[in-house]
């Protein structure tokens, strides 16, 4: 029948046009729903959190091939994990506003092509790895993996409020693997950078917590504000975000970055707290929007600045 269809067309060129064009759409529309799986605004802050971390990692600039191919497979790798969160959780997804558009939630990609799709670039990213880089970092990022899309999504998140903070170290690991890209070690400055990601993340996820409550009281899932309410989740954002205030100061204190990095620190370490502080004690939808908004600029500028202080000092 495709047969008699084409033939046809080609007798009509602007059918042909039109059935050429229709399947390439098709095939981009598949393309993008695969890659939304991957989460690529989420996976895009974690390997950029990941990039700093290689080039903190030596004085001097590192190399680009092994930059790029770090890059690649802890992309890979990450993306993977986000397809089995999207596969673990596609009924929940589908019963919240924020995600009820993700091609797994409507069933627009089966289950056996989800395990599939994330089989593929998770093996690829580790090979990647494992070839271009060091076995050291495809373990941890393997490890990172399995941290993320098995105890964080199927273990902890269902059972706990406080499944971000406890499964917040995966999320905190992309410094270290790419430190450990390049050093092929993972010192303690590696870690000081993890330790910086894992207290941003309940205040920054908890603002997000805070405005989509009802869409999180439909899905079922103990977050704070619904097992202990808005006040108390608004004063754990307060407190949070204060101790992450104290953990930022840290690399100047072990004399890991200088002084371009403590006064860009204390700057946007006074804006959150203003934000924080005004959740606790002025909540309204907007401000919490803004600041889930303002704690991703944050992470990014405040990585940045470890970054330019970095190659400004040496």
């Amino acid at each position: 029948a495709e047969h008699v269809k084409l033939s046809s067309s080609l007798r009509r060129p602007h059918q042909l046009v039109c059935l050429l064009m229709t399947t390439s759409s098709m095939k981009t529309s598949r393309l993008a729903q695969y890659i939304a799986l991957t989460k690529p605004r989420v996976t895009q802050l974690a390997v950029f959190c990941a990039v700093i971390g290689m080039f903190l990692a030596t004085p001097s600039l590192p190399d680009w091939r092994v930059v790029l191919a770090a890059t690649v497979g802890i992309w890979l790798l990450a993306g993977a994990a986000f397809a089995v969160n999207c596969l673990v959780e596609r009924e929940i997804d589908s019963r919240m506003a924020r995600t009820a558009r993700r091609p797994s939630a409507q069933g627009e990609i089966s289950e056996k092509q989800i395990l599939i799709f994330s089989t593929a670039i998770g093996g690829l990213g580790m090979w990647i790895l494992y070839a271009f880089v060091n076995p050291l970092t495809m373990w941890l990022t393997f490890v990172t993996f399995v941290g993320y899309a098995v105890i964080y999504t199927i273990i902890l998140k269902p059972a706990t409020p406080q499944n971000i903070v406890i499964g917040g170290l995966s999320g905190a690991m992309p410094p270290a693997l790419g430190w450990a890209a390049i050093a092929d070690d993972v010192p303690k400055q590696a870690w000081l950078l993890v330790l910086i990601i894992f207290v941003w993340t309940p205040p920054h996820f908890w603002a997000l917590a805070m405005y989509r409550r009802d869409d999180y009281a439909k899905s079922g899932l103990p977050m704070l504000p619904i097992t202990h309410g808005p006040e108390f989740t608004r004063f754990h954002i307060w407190l949070y975000t204060i101790a992450l205030f104290a953990t930022t100061m840290l690399p100047y204190a072990i004399h890991m970055s200088g002084l371009i990095y403590l006064v860009s620190a204390i700057i946007l370490g006074l804006a959150f707290l203003w934000y924080a502080w005004r959740i606790y004690r002025h909540y309204d939808d907007v401000l919490a929007r803004k600041t889930f908004t303002f704690s991703i600029v944050y992470l990014s500028l405040l990585f940045l600045a470890l970054l330019v202080d970095h190659y400004l000092r040496f």
